[in-house]
């Protein structure tokens, strides 16, 4: 069952309304904008159809308006052999086309008061459709907001993310223990012969720099 019984209801109504009474805005919403748009569709193929029957109406007219000149023209004939006879009942015909017409007249008049009205109401209608969407769109990102708060807070907290990080801690706990427990196997030993030649080299390095430098500082 829809949420409008008719098409007047959608134009005239009052989309915050329905949602402050809804109990899941959401999903009232989407119904909101399907029925919407279904409706927007039948509106539009109402209205094809009265341009459809308008164009028709003025096909037949045509078709009068040239008949009634060709009775006019063999009432005319009909005179001209005496034959007035004919010539009455050539006329007649013609009024007969003439009432004809008017009656066709009458219901362009009545189409085009209700293209006016189709016209109008699609507007509105179209005015809601997009009210709606808006309303939508801002519920979806409300939602979605909703949903990221509510996912942070609960990763915040959770206990099993604090458990992980204390694992995390006993776990570089362990790994100094093994590195200390690693460099404590190079206490109390002494150097050996690489490592003094390497001290030596970066001696001699720290010297030749230090001349330098002197020399410069010299020369200055």
């Amino acid at each position: 069952m829809g949420i409008f019984s008719r098409l007047s209801d959608i134009v005239n109504s009052n989309i915050n309304a329905i949602l402050d009474r809804a109990e899941d805005p959401e999903k009232i919403i989407r119904l909101i904008v399907q029925e919407m748009e279904d409706t927007l569709v039948e509106a539009r193929t109402s209205a094809a159809r009265l341009i459809a029957e308008k164009k028709d109406i003025h096909r037949r007219l045509d078709k009068i308006s040239e008949a009634s000149v060709e009775w006019n023209q063999r009432a005319e004939l009909a005179l001209s052999k005496d034959r007035e006879d004919l010539a009455r009942a050539a006329l007649s015909e013609k009024a007969k086309l003439a009432e004809t017409a008017k009656h066709m007249a009458d219901e362009l008049g009545h189409l085009d008061e209700a293209l006016a009205q189709s016209d109008a109401d699609i507007a509105k209608l179209q005015a809601k459709l997009l009210e709606a969407k808006a309303k939508q769109k801002a519920l979806v990102a409300r939602h979605e907001n909703v949903s990221t708060r509510l996912r942070t807070k609960r990763m915040t907290h959770d206990h099993r993310v604090d458990d992980a990080l204390m694992r995390f801690e006993q776990i570089e706990k362990k790994i100094d223990h093994t590195e200390a427990l690693a460099e404590s196997y190079d206490l109390g030993r002494g150097k050996t012969l690489a490592e003094e030649i390497a001290a030596l080299e970066s001696e001699t390095a720290v010297d030749q720099e230090l001349s330098a430098l002197k020399q410069k500082l010299g020369k200055s």
